[in-house]
């Protein structure tokens, strides 16, 4: 069975980005290949319309037959609000949150993201997961580009 990533909204950006582009092209290649399965959100879909045209343009050429679309649900922001009430992240990071909450509701394998501030943070990564396991989620890996690549090396 193929693992099941979940990309916030940074991976895409990280494709243009002198810093990031490296692994996260090697990450989408995987997805290009059919070699892992790009869970991403009705929020992603937002956040990238937002973004650059070069952004929103690779976004709308990646195979759609190696993605899945999630929808954010009740379910979903009610433990993103929980993060929040638990001062994992401030109220500004909700949405950092909702992406979290969708990849654990829909128990996403690993959580790939390029936010070293409010995601790809341990002390971060423990206080969302002390919440999941408490409200019987399950822990979420949570790790940058960089990290998925050099693990397989």
């Amino acid at each position: 069975m193929k693992q099941r990533f979940y990309f916030d909204t940074s991976v895409f950006g990280g494709v243009f980005d002198k810093e990031f582009d490296e692994a996260t092209l090697q990450l989408f290649e995987r997805v290009k290949l059919g070699q892992i399965v790009c869970l991403y959100s009705d929020l992603t879909e937002a956040e990238i319309l937002g973004a650059p045209e070069k952004v929103k343009n690779y976004f709308k050429e990646l195979p759609k037959s190696n993605m899945e679309k999630l929808i954010v649900s009740d379910e979903i922001l009610s433990l993103a609000s929980k993060y929040i009430d638990e001062k994992v992240v401030g109220m500004t990071s909700f949405d950092d949150c909702v992406h979290i909450a969708t990849a654990t509701v829909n128990k996403a394998d690993i959580l790939v993201s390029w936010n070293f501030k409010h995601i790809v943070n341990v002390y971060r990564i423990r206080g969302y997961n002390s919440i999941n396991i408490r409200l019987n989620y399950h822990s979420l890996e949570i790790r940058s580009p960089k990290e998925i690549i050099e693990y397989e090396d």
